[in-house]
């Protein structure tokens, strides 16, 4: 099975090569990794301490950025090496602050793994909610180094649970510790006999509460909301853009809308922008304006959705429409602020928490987008209630990283 799996990794290694020279995000991917090891062995001495953190992409970073942190002050003689599996990870994250060494994670071949793990010698390795990487796994259990698996999440039709999946099961034999983030996956560990786990919850919870800390403000927002009632749309794509597009038309009542989308590429910024009549502006246009004059406001930047969703009266998030679902409806919630977003929710914890709860309102259509608008739009208590819903699920359900670290120092010492 081992030799079937490396094949695969060789085959597939040389296909993303032709497809790099076809997609961006590709030529990214592979590009990216030809000076991996150059980078390491400038970067991390044979006398380093050094602790590694993996993430798949940008959102397994954002969730383990917490735990990131905390281990960063506890052990700060050593070095963070970072890495990350997606273009859509690293592109955004490289010039992170918290690590001292970020660097895309060479494919999972023995060779890749056994040069990587010599390089950086890692003392603690930490995996971020998933990808298991069978080479890297085995030669990390053949150093002994202590390795845990952080706001993990795992489900029935996963390779580790069928009756064929021994090869992956045996990969699981490396992990230290489980820390994961619900009952579900606690028992289908132990169901393979992994008795070495603990609900711990999502470590996302904690980062987003620690926004609040933080300094939110954005002038230019602030200008453009006025002390109007506004709406924010967070990582919008055209499924979701097209029926906002019809109720911001449409729409005879005072509030003003901020969309930032998920994609801003010019040809699809400028298409978003033309299709809306009321004043609208990008944010690439603000200088010189008087932003309190426009009705809408298009961010075509990434790096600030987190900040103006402290300035919404109401959220929508999107992806609900499309595969595999509903972006980060957390950052918003942490501000109290109520939630809409489209039908694909399911593989979601906590959007299906909050739709359970009524703070967040699931919408299949044009009518239902505008009827929940205008209900939270025109009755004040509503909103605030569903808003105090929001922000109360959320630091009710902070704390995972503060079990995650009291396990790992007492495990360390």
């Amino acid at each position: 099975m081992l030799f079937l799996y490396n094949l695969i990794v060789q085959i597939a290694g040389f296909l993303l090569k032709i497809a790099a020279l076809f997609s961006p995000k590709m030529k990214l991917f592979v590009e990216g990794r030809k000076l991996v090891f150059p980078v390491l062995e400038q970067k991390i001495k044979l006398t380093d301490k050094t602790i590694w953190f993996h993430a798949a992409s940008l959102g397994e970073y954002e969730q383990g950025l917490p735990v990131i942190e905390k281990i960063k002050e506890q052990f700060p003689s050593h070095k963070i090496v970072l890495t990350f599996f997606s273009p859509s990870g690293y592109e955004v994250r490289k010039n992170n602050t918290v690590a001292d060494v970020t660097v895309y994670l060479p494919l999972d071949t023995q060779k890749n793994a056994q040069n990587f793990l010599k390089i950086v010698h890692p003392d603690l390795v930490f995996f971020i909610k998933y990808e298991y990487w069978p080479n890297y796994l085995a030669e990390l259990k053949k150093r002994y180094t202590k390795t845990y698996l952080i706001s993990g999440i795992l489900r029935k039709n996963q390779l580790f649970f069928k009756w064929y999946g021994g090869f992956y099961r045996e990969a699981l034999n490396t992990f230290t510790y489980f820390f994961v983030q619900n009952e579900t996956s606690k028992k289908l560990l132990q169901e393979v006999g992994k008795t070495n786990v603990s609900v711990s919850g999502d470590t996302r919870f904690d980062r987003v509460a620690a926004i609040l800390e933080k300094d939110n403000s954005l002038d230019f927002i602030a200008q453009f909301k006025n002390n109007t009632l506004t709406i924010v749309v967070g990582s919008s794509w055209p499924k979701d853009e097209n029926l906002l597009v019809d109720f911001i038309n449409s729409n005879t009542l005072n509030v003003k809308f901020i969309i930032a989308p998920h994609n801003i590429k010019e040809e699809q910024i400028q298409q978003l922008k033309n299709s809306i009549t009321k004043k609208t502006v990008l944010f690439s246009e603000k200088e010189g304006q008087n932003l309190a004059d426009f009705d809408v406001f298009i961010i075509d930047t990434i790096g600030i959705l987190t900040k103006i969703y402290s300035y919404a009266d109401i959220a929508y998030v999107g992806g609900g429409f499309g595969n595999p679902g509903v972006h980060n409806l957390l950052e918003p919630a942490t501000f109290g602020v109520p939630i809409l977003i489209g039908p694909n929710y399911s593989h979601f914890a906590e959007a299906t928490a909050l739709v359970n709860m009524e703070a967040c309102i699931s919408i299949n259509n044009n009518k239902e987008l505008d009827e929940a608008f205008k209900n939270l739009i025109q009755n004040d208590d509503i909103r605030h209630e569903k808003g105090h819903m929001c922000s109360t699920f959320v630091q009710m359900n902070k704390g995972a990283t503060a079990i995650i670290l009291k396990h790992i120092l007492n495990d360390s010492i």
